[in-house]
């Protein structure tokens, strides 16, 4: 009788490499931050999360989604972009406060801060620029803002180009340049996986911005208008698209306007879109599930708000 053959033992598990413990890293230099995201393993994911500092809990709640997400180093950037301002914007006023910005980042868990200077972003003869012209001209932020867009597109491709991340995280309370940038990675096929976070709002529904600094108390104590005019147009969609009926556009528009009129605290009333939420083209109407997005931008005394919800 043949001996029986013994069986092959088990072959021992290979232990799991330990994950190296994330880099710590605050830096203006673009070459070290390159060098030192070169030298991270291939299999690192990284997280960023683009700002122009004056941080607030909105910008934070972007740090915590990277980390919720799994992001295995989070990289905030903090950079005044002066691309994106018209001339006669605020980018000499706008708010800077880097040491407290890069305190928040890295409590709120980003492991590399990088905030470079304007020259390392724009050299002197810079005259290259990412122009979302197919999408730019249907969208009313654009009328209202000559160039804004431009400057958002050609600051973002730097930073992805820079920072080379896997995802990148944005909020919906730019709701019109999420869906440009959005629009952008897809054209131009860049690897980066775009992450859409909600909207952070104070108690009364203002949207959280680094703009509201500039609110005096009493325009402050009113600018929740902006929100429960938006709450208007939002509710009056839902209960048609509850009763299977489609809203039109300018009904929509009518019901936010109703409450700003109501408002002495209003100055003016640059625009209320109602429109595709990728392509941000005005609608005539809103079908129930159409995922339409409602905006607007309006000046509460001096100081202007914008916001938008998703109308679902």
């Amino acid at each position: 009788r043949p001996k029986p053959r013994p069986k092959p033992r088990p072959k021992p598990r290979p232990k799991p490499r330990p994950k190296r413990a994330p880099p710590s890293l605050q830096t203006h230099s673009l070459e070290e931050y390159q060098a030192l995201r070169h030298g991270l393993p291939g299999n690192t994911v990284v997280g960023l999360v683009p700002t122009m500092g004056a941080l607030h809990a909105g910008h934070l709640s972007l740090v915590l989604a990277a980390r919720a997400d799994g992001c295995d180093v989070v990289v905030g950037t903090v950079f005044v972009n002066p691309a994106q301002f018209g001339p006669n914007e605020d980018f000499d006023r706008y708010p800077r406060s880097l040491d407290s910005d890069v305190a928040g980042l890295k409590e709120a868990g980003v492991d590399i801060v990088l905030a470079p200077p304007r020259e390392a972003m724009y050299r002197a003869s810079h005259r290259t620029y990412v122009d979302p012209v197919g999408i730019v001209e249907s969208t009313a932020e654009a009328g209202k803002r000559p160039g804004f867009f431009r400057g958002v597109c050609t600051v973002v491709t730097k930073l992805f180009n820079i920072t080379q991340p896997h995802r990148a995280y944005f909020g919906q309370k730019d709701g019109m340049q999420c869906a440009i940038v959005r629009n952008m990675v897809a054209d131009l096929n860049m690897p980066v996986d775009i992450k859409i976070c909600p909207t952070v709002r104070e108690e009364d529904g203002l949207a959280m911005s680094s703009r509201n600094a500039y609110l005096e108390p009493e325009e402050r104590a009113r600018a929740g208008v902006v929100y429960r005019a938006l709450q208007e147009g939002l509710q009056l969609y839902q209960r048609n698209a509850a009763a299977g009926t489609a809203t039109p556009a300018e009904a929509i528009r009518a019901a936010v306007r109703d409450v700003y009129d109501a408002e002495p605290m209003v100055s003016d009333v640059e625009y209320i879109s109602v429109a595709d939420g990728d392509t941000f083209a005005e609608l005539d109407m809103v079908e129930p599930g159409a995922a339409g997005n409602l905006s607007t931008a309006v000046k509460v005394g001096k100081v202007r708000l914008i916001d938008n919800l998703i109308l679902e």
